[in-house]
This record gives structure tokens, C-alpha cells and sequence, in this order.
């Protein structure tokens, strides 16, 4: 049961990932984005995946919520590089 409430749990905070992607896509501005913010996401669903990874080593048991991890690792990091991209939209525009 605990691994479903953290998937559910992993799965919710994810939920709002494509909404943040969507509109840092159709903005091209960094406005209401915080880097620091991002990077201490990523970094915090990176912890999780360790964990979940070294906890299926020493288990040998697969943990589902690793997949929630990962995808919700890949939509931040996306809109982390997002970030950037739009950062050099606004010093572009700004010359």
C-alpha cells in the first residue's frame, strides 16, 4: 500500500511538469521561473531515484514509483533547459 500512496504522491506533484513545459514553450521568457527552484527539484527527484535504485539492489524487488521518478526527473529537466533557452530568447531580443 505504501508504494501506490507514493506513487500517487509522486504522480500529483508531476501533474503540473507539462502545464510549467507548456507555457515556458509559448512564453520564450524566464519570467515567474526560478533556476534555483528547478535545480533543487531535479535534484530532489535524483535522490529519490538513487534511493528507489539502491533500494532495489538490496531487495531485489522492483519499486514502481522509480518509473513516477524518473519521468517526473526528465519533465523538470526539461523545463530546466527551457529555462536557458529562453534566457538566450530574452538576451537576444534585448540587443
Amino acid at each position: 500500500m505504501s508504494k501506490i500512496l507514493e506513487t500517487m504522491m509522486i504522480v500529483s506533484f508531476g501533474a503540473s511538469w507539462p502545464f510549467s513545459i507548456a507555457k515556458s514553450l509559448k512564453a520564450g521568457s524566464t519570467r515567474g521561473k526560478s533556476l534555483l527552484f528547478l535545480v533543487l527539484i531535479d535534484f530532489g527527484y535524483l535522490c529519490g531515484i538513487i534511493w528507489k535504485i539502491t533500494e532495489w539492489h538490496n531487495t531485489g524487488e522492483f519499486s514502481y514509483p522509480l518509473v513516477a521518478y524518473i519521468l517526473n526527473l526528465i519533465m523538470v529537466t526539461t523545463d530546466t533547459l527551457l529555462y536557458f533557452r529562453n534566457r538566450r530568447i530574452e538576451k537576444a531580443t534585448a540587443v
